[in-house]
């Protein structure tokens, strides 16, 4: 619940300063429409409002396999333009590789190394989301959904792959350290927007928009289940259609207030990362199959999991005292309510 609903806030944020920059693009300041800008709340909430309206369609993970199709095509699309152009256009000069010794020595250099993992362990997120999916499939004893599930989570995580290694090898090889926090797109648009279309930057936020929106649909789902689970629980009845849409606009009104409270979020990757991320992925899995398939103790089964499981404890208890030091140690520009 924790990570589909920080995903969503996430998501807001990202979509909703992309709408900014491709209104930005497309009207130019002093013709009529750029003169008629909104505030970052106002793009966060219309971006939520069509995402709910869209969610109001879809009753359950089932039946969102075209958006989710819709959400990957635009994905590979907005991040192979990203890495193609950044190549095509060439490294700006002066484009600096070099670490400062400050940065990979001592306690900072090993707060950046686990940042950087904390960093990793969020951008390959999804993994919540698994046994979610697992549970729609059809299974039978031939035919076990584990084994579709496990060919769906290697092609996700091969075209995952094929997105983000690129564009952080080129990333790097184009920008160098002259990338800034908001990321690749921002280190393109500064230093490639005067000589590149404004339709073909356009595109891009059109496709990061498009993948933001069907993204939302996607983490939003488990969290619209459970809410749907605890309401037919108590009152012992299924849910009906008002409720739903109610459920489904309280969710959506939660996540955009905590979007417009903490625009900052992106910055706390790692810390995320530390906290929710990591036990996800190598604590919870490790201890479930223990609690659930018993097998025998000091085996080899049980041996392998506790021990992965107590390394992922480790990692997320570092990963967080890193992030902690990294804020400390460079501040924080906490802009509460001023997206």
């Amino acid at each position: 619940m924790y990570l589909s609903g920080g995903s969503c806030v996430m998501l807001i944020i990202t979509a909703g300063s992309s709408m900014e920059q491709l209104f930005n693009i497309i009207c130019e300041e002093g013709t009529m429409c750029g003169s008629m800008s909104l505030s970052g709340t106002q793009w966060f909430l219309i971006f939520t409002c069509i995402a709910l309206i869209i969610a109001q369609l879809f009753p359950n993970l089932n039946s969102i396999a075209r958006v989710s199709l819709t959400g990957a095509i635009t994905s590979i699309g907005y991040c192979t333009m990203i890495w193609a152009l950044s190549i095509s256009k060439g490294r700006p000069n002066d484009v600096s590789y070099g670490i400062p010794v400050a940065d990979r020595t001592g306690m900072t250099g090993f707060g950046n190394i686990l940042n950087a993992f904390g960093i990793i362990m969020l951008a390959f997120r999804g993994h919540n989301l698994i046994l979610e999916i697992q549970g729609t499939l059809p299974s039978d004893s031939k035919h076990p959904s584990r084994k579709s599930m496990w060919r769906g989570v290697m092609v996700s995580y091969m075209i995952i792959a094929m997105c983000l290694f690129p564009l952080a090898i080129v990333g790097f090889w184009a920008y160098g350290n002259e990338i800034p926090e908001e990321g690749i797109l921002t280190a393109f648009t500064k230093f490639h927007g005067q000589d590149t279309s404004k339709y073909v930057i356009g595109l891009i936020y059109i496709w990061l928009t498009i993948s933001c929106i069907t993204s939302y649909q996607i983490y939003a789902m488990p969290a619209f289940d459970n809410l749907e689970f605890i309401y037919a629980s108590s009152k012992k009845r299924r849910c009906p259609g008002w409720v739903r849409a109610g459920i489904r606009l309280f969710f959506g009104g939660v996540t955009f207030f905590v979007a417009v409270a903490f625009p900052f979020l992106g910055k706390l990757a790692p810390l995320i990362g530390g906290m929710a991320a990591v036990p996800l992925t190598f604590v919870y899995p490790c201890f479930m199959w223990i609690s659930i398939r018993k097998p025998r103790p000091k085996g080899a089964m049980w041996s392998l999991n506790l021990g992965v499981g107590s390394i992922g404890i480790v990692l997320s208890l570092l990963l967080i005292v890193a992030a902690v030091w990294k804020l400390d140690d460079k501040g924080l520009n906490a802009n509460f309510f001023r997206p």
